[in-house]
């Protein structure tokens, strides 16, 4: 029998040695379900409350002028928005969705209901781009090139628009999205303006729009073990691809385009530690590939709102030490697979003195015993010792098999963004 507060006990049937456990076990998750419907219920409650007081008076105002730009200091854009009426507040949402959108300081709902509404333009923008590209007869390599990447960029916002639509698993919320070049979008899974614990994790070379649905599925499968860990704790996790990945090796060689990324991520992380509800939150930044070397220069030149950096399978993070990245160096983090091809990324001039990996040839056992000391292409191995961070563990899986279910590097993940 279980009451009206998820307490259980024995009915008519028989009682076993093993209901006394059994029941205690069940009672904890009842108890962690009617939380979490508390936590909604309340949510609910707040959003009908708005909406009652609006149908009183008027449903859309004009806010005033002086609208934060897009570089705004989050914390003003915050005091901004704070500082405006429900009714202006939807004005804007309405009239002027890819200025809310992507402004960090809005709040995550807002954020999400202004980026939804943009959807269906996106994608209108990517079929005109396809049907220009095949007028084009005959089509040059540059124009073939284009019209690949358009179709994976509507392949992969396909993907995106139904995942936002789903209604198992946790709520999804669109943060930004952009179709130009390869494609933009931040997305998180669960409210991070409301959540105890918030993972953002930055993909590295080659993502881009078509790449989302599965970047989205490594930073769902690090929540879904931090949910095992702690079912009854709110966490949510924040893809970010707001920057032009690399492309091509020749292109990843370059610390320009992580640089260029920092002051944007930099916004991103104040504006999730001034739109969060209460207390704030323990929020975690991860960067895989060249994905690291973008946590790592925004840590490095602008400071990151975050309390633990990770860093998987890295190249160097553009830091000769942990000390460099503002965190206390406890708060440092770094794995890379044993047989990570990453290791392979010599300094450059080592490279030339060995006859460009001549020496060496990729994928040897000798190879990677030669890439196992601690610099790299962009600076020493965070993974190593002598960095000044903290290591945990990663099986045989390559460069992107830091999230596989049997990969203890998931785990190590998982407890970190939790604070374990």
């Amino acid at each position: 029998v279980v009451d009206r507060h998820g307490m259980i006990s024995p009915g008519r049937a028989a009682v076993t040695e093993r209901a006394g456990p059994a029941a205690a076990g069940a009672t904890a998750a009842i108890r962690a379900a009617l939380d979490l419907a508390g936590a909604a219920d309340r949510e609910a409650a707040a959003r009908l409350a708005e909406l009652s007081g609006a149908a009183r008076s008027t449903w859309l105002t004009p806010p005033p002028p002086g609208r934060p730009g897009p570089d705004a200091d989050p914390a003003l854009v915050r005091a901004w928005w704070a500082g405006l009426t429900a009714a202006q507040r939807r004005w804007l949402v309405v009239h002027e969705p890819a200025r809310v959108g992507r402004l960090d300081g809005v709040p995550t709902a807002a954020r999400d209901q202004a980026n939804r509404l943009l959807l269906g333009a996106r994608r209108d923008d990517l079929l005109a781009e396809r049907r220009r590209l095949l007028e084009r007869v005959p089509r040059t390599a540059v124009e073939l090139a284009g019209l690949l990447r358009v179709e994976g960029a509507l392949a992969g916002l396909g993907e995106l628009t139904a995942r936002l639509a789903a209604p198992e698993g946790p709520r999804a919320y669109l943060l930004g999205l952009a179709t130009a070049g390869e494609g933009r979008a931040v997305v998180a899974l669960g409210n991070p303006d409301r959540s105890a614990r918030v993972l953002t994790y930055v993909p590295g070379m080659t993502a881009g729009l078509d790449d989302v649905p599965g970047e989205l599925g490594r930073a769902a499968r690090v929540l879904s073990r931090c949910t095992a860990l702690a079912p009854g704790e709110e966490t949510a996790a924040v893809l970010w691809l707001d920057y032009d990945a690399p492309d091509f090796l020749h292109e990843a060689a370059w610390p320009g385009q992580a640089r260029d990324a920092g002051p944007a991520l930099h916004r991103f992380q104040e504006g999730l530690r001034v739109t969060h509800d209460g207390p704030p939150g323990r929020q975690t930044v991860l960067g895989h590939s060249y994905g690291s070397l973008v946590v790592g220069i925004a840590a490095r030149d602008h400071g990151l709102a975050a309390d633990a950096l990770v860093f998987v399978g890295s190249p160097g993070v553009g830091a000769a030490h942990a000390a460099e990245l503002g965190l206390p160096p406890g708060q440092v983090w770094a794995s890379t697979a044993p047989d990570d091809l990453i290791r392979l990324a010599r300094p450059p001039d080592e490279l030339v003195r060995s006859g460009l990996l001549g020496a060496f040839p990729p994928g040897s056992a000798a190879g990677l015993v030669a890439g196992a000391d601690r610099e790299l292409w962009f600076g020493p191995d965070p993974a190593h010792p002598g960095f000044g961070g903290r290591t945990f563990a990663s099986g045989r899986h390559g460069h992107t098999g830091y999230w596989e279910a049997d990969n203890p590097a998931l785990d190590g993940m998982a407890r970190i963004v939790l604070g374990r």
